[in-house]
């Protein structure tokens, strides 16, 4: 029996490039795992293991060992035929052997089952197919629409702001009084009162993870945080319980409450940000699941009709699709006939007419008749869902611009506590008088000092700056990696419709035929017509026509020539609107004055719509979807500043060329699919080059996810918003530039930041170790090294502050 199976374990906890490679570390070690990969941004793990040889449970518990979480979810379901506690031990049995299950409890007493399992992997349609399969049942229908990863996500956000508003609420009266009350009777006394909690409560966390880090032999930030605001807080409780000890040797008992306090405060904040931020990365993948139905119509043996769950679908299962309906699943129309918008997988925004053995895919929308199809590809086939894994994937590839900072972290905590022990021994052996007394202060002016205040603003505020600056312009960023990654970009996509162009059907060009009169008339026979059409480009030429005069006229005998146009009688005489195959099939007779600008038109890959009335042609109407007025010199001002430009489409090389001849383009792609567009980005990243993708669809968000940098049209679709890293507010290709300036600008002031982070570290540190003592007499004092350390964060601040007066 096959016992290797891959899973994915959701993480908690895992905020850094550091923290991964911690728990990465942990998998290694672990007999039967094959292979993993930690996930930073999807925040889970990707394991293969032998479940033979190792359980899931062990390997939870060696992360929740190293100090990380795989959050569970624990929910009692009703459990229907068990008449002994024998049922109860058999259906306890069967859901443990079943995956996705960790732990199930049976109460024979209450006919229940209390069920432990992983967020996003619940699987009740085989966890029902199992109980039922040894003669029981489990009712658990209404339990599967429920998004328990997100439930879980929004507790731990709730938790962490409970936390940080405390945190600073206490903070402040301990600034307040540390700053300016230094004197205030009993003022350190409340001081340590009101950071006891801030430290030890809200800020538990980090003491609890340092300790869980430290048992491993590692250390993250939380070991700095702990270290410096323990001491910080153990030595200032001293001073203010014990100040005889120091006036005894002449020395002031000087407290540093408010430093443990407001970096506990501030870097809760900061994880806080962060996990706001977050919350907006799964949000594309919950829309695009929402594509589907979560209840279908399916055809019955006898004909009769059914609602059944989603996940209840099987191939070969005929179902039913009404208009306004979502497609459930890949198939082929069985019955009927429809009109189906298309654009989410194929990004084109004319909606594809659809007839009897037509494919249908997941997702898309039936606008206007009813069909029934039968299904060929459920579950993770469809396209859709290929589409969500390869998002999931890109996606979880990536790593954020903070992996800088706590690599180095993994070798500067360490270095510091290091540098503060060497100190207290070096002076406690040549300090000569008062060699403890110096060694204790030395220490804990190191501690303090190296405090990671600085070093961890350095990179949120430049990027909060940042996002403002770019949120002035037009620029929606949705994380630092864009902006780390923006600058770089050497290689540029752009989806064609909705992009470069418009993105929906309009009337380029309208000509009457040499001798027609009375056009105003005609026009309002032309446009009642049009409205009766269910045709996508009848509603381009009602929008033409449509003004305050317009009046819909009383046509009658309308009849659909599937493929070719429409027909209609007003006052006896026959109207036809269509193809040119339209009037061939009727013999209806050419304008011959219409025919250079029909070819015309057709060459710059537009689609020509004939009006006739009898047998002779009145107008020819030029249809296309237009391209931006901006498209054409954004796309000039990127390939001037060394860019390569592409572009893809999901339409005809004919439509390809004509567009990138009008823009001035050389590099194009013709009739690409979603995964095209993703294998595209992949073969230029091979070739060395920073690619961006620029695009509005849902059929754009696989290639979104896999470049380095994405950008998305601001009147696209929700799921390319959310995918991209970047939305550009008002579809402007010229705001393209504007965000690599800014990238470029950003990055600048994160390098700066971290610059004066660690200088300010590498000259600081070693002053408070007391290297100039035996030079100049100079000791540094705590109270200064705190006065520094809050100096520094300062000078970061305002350094990313001065982003606001760039000009992009």
């Amino acid at each position: 029996m096959e016992t290797t199976e891959t899973i994915e374990l959701p993480l908690s906890g895992v905020h850094s490039e550091h923290c991964a490679l911690i728990v990465d570390g942990g998998l290694d070690k672990i007999k039967g795992i094959k292979n993993h990969r930690v996930e930073l941004n999807n925040e889970k793990a990707v394991i293969t293991l032998d479940t033979a040889l190792t359980p899931v449970g062990e390997v939870i518990q060696t992360i929740r060992n190293l100090g990380y979480d795989v959050p569970s979810v624990k929910k009692e379901f009703p459990v229907q035929g068990m008449s002994c506690a024998s049922c109860a031990v058999s259906v306890e049995s069967i859901l443990k052997s079943t995956r996705g299950v960790l732990d199930a409890s049976v109460n024979f007493a209450t006919n229940t089952v209390l069920i432990e399992f992983l967020p996003g992997q619940e699987n009740f349609v085989a966890w029902k197919a199992a109980v039922q399969s040894i003669g029981y049942d489990i009712n658990i229908d209404e339990e599967s629409g429920k998004d328990y990863q997100e439930e879980i996500h929004q507790e731990q956000y709730k938790s962490l702001v409970h936390k940080t508003v405390w945190s600073i609420a206490l903070s402040i009266p301990v600034v307040i009084i540390g700053m300016f009350f230094m004197h205030l009777p009993y003022g350190n006394w409340i001081m340590m009162a009101l950071s006891a909690p801030v430290v030890f409560w809200f800020g538990g966390s980090f003491f609890v993870n340092s300790w869980k880090q430290a048992r491993h032999g590692k250390a993250n930030m939380d070991t700095l945080v702990a270290l410096s605001t323990g001491i910080a807080f153990t030595f200032s409780a001293f001073n203010t319980i014990y100040p005889e000890f120091w006036i005894n040797k002449g020395l002031d008992p000087h407290v540093y409450f408010e430093a443990a306090a407001v970096v506990v405060a501030f870097i809760l904040l900061g994880k806080m940000l962060e996990e706001r931020a977050k919350s907006n990365t799964s949000s594309a993948i919950k829309k695009l699941m929402g594509l589907q139905p979560k209840k279908v119509t399916i055809v019955q043996e006898g004909g009769h009709e059914a609602q059944i769950p989603i996940a209840e679908v099987q191939v070969g299962n005929i179902l039913v699709v009404r208009p306004g309906e979502k497609v459930p699943v890949d198939g082929e129309l069985t019955e009927g006939s429809s009109i189906v918008d298309e654009s989410m997988i194929s990004g084109e925004p004319i909606p594809v007419q659809k007839e009897k053995g037509a494919s249908v895919y997941a997702g898309t929308i039936n606008q206007k008749g009813s069909f029934q199809m039968k299904a060929e590809k459920v579950g993770g086939e469809t396209i859709l869902a290929q589409i969500i894994k390869m998002i999931k994937e890109a996606q979880g590839s990536k790593a954020p611009v903070q992996k800088l900072v706590d690599k180095i972290a993994g070798i500067f905590v360490p270095i510091v506590i290091l540098i503060s022990i060497i100190s207290f021994i070096i002076w406690t052996i040549w300090g000569g008088d008062n060699a403890v007394t110096h060694a204790l202060l030395a220490m804990v002016t190191v501690l303090v000092i190296a405090c990671p205040c600085a070093l961890g603003l350095a990179t949120p505020t430049a990027i909060m700056v940042g996002v403002g600056k770019g949120a002035e312009n037009g620029i929606l960023i949705k994380d630092a990696e864009s902006l780390e990654t923006a600058h770089k970009v050497n290689a540029l996509i752009l989806d064609k419709t909705g992009t470069i162009t418009e993105g929906k059907p309009a009337v380029t060009d309208f000509k009457w035929c040499e001798g027609i009169e009375d056009t105003e008339y005609l026009g309002s026979v032309l446009y009642s017509i049009e409205q009766r059409s269910e045709h996508p480009l009848a509603d381009a030429i009602t929008n033409y026509l449509k003004t305050g005069n317009t009046q819909p006229l009383l046509i009658e005998n309308f009849e659909s020539h599937t493929g070719y146009g429409v027909s209609a009688v007003y006052k006896d005489e026959t109207y036809w609107v269509g193809t040119q195959r339209l009037l061939d099939q009727n013999q209806i007779i050419g304008c011959s004055d219409l025919d250079a600008y029909a070819s015309q038109w057709e060459g710059e890959a537009k689609t020509v719509v004939y009006f006739a009335k009898g047998k002779r042609v009145l107008a020819a109407i030029g249809i296309a979807d237009k391209i931006k007025e901006t498209s054409k010199e954004a796309i000039l001002h990127l390939m001037n500043a060394g860019i390569d430009v592409y572009m893809l489409t999901g339409d005809n090389e004919e439509t390809a060329r004509a567009v990138s001849e009008q823009v001035g383009l050389t590099h194009y792609r013709a009739g690409v699919l979603p995964s095209d567009k993703a294998q595209f980005v992949k073969e230029l990243q091979a070739k060395g080059k920073i690619v961006g993708m620029v695009g509005d669809g849902i059929n754009d968000s696989q290639a979104l996810a896999q470049a380095n940098l994405s950008i998305a049209m601001g009147k696209g679709s929700d799921i390319a918003m959310d995918v991209a890293k970047m939305t550009l507010i008002s579809s402007d290709l010229n705001l393209i530039p504007k965000a690599l300036r800014l990238s470029h600008l950003t990055v600048n002031a994160i390098k700066q930041n971290l610059f004066w982070a660690f200088v300010y570290n590498l000259i600081g540190i070693p002053i408070a170790a007391g290297i100039l003592y035996p030079f100049t007499g100079f000791l540094l004092n705590p109270m200064i090294a705190g006065a520094a350390m809050a100096l520094s964060s300062v000078s970061v601040v305002t350094n990313s502050l001065r982003l606001r007066t760039k000009k992009l």
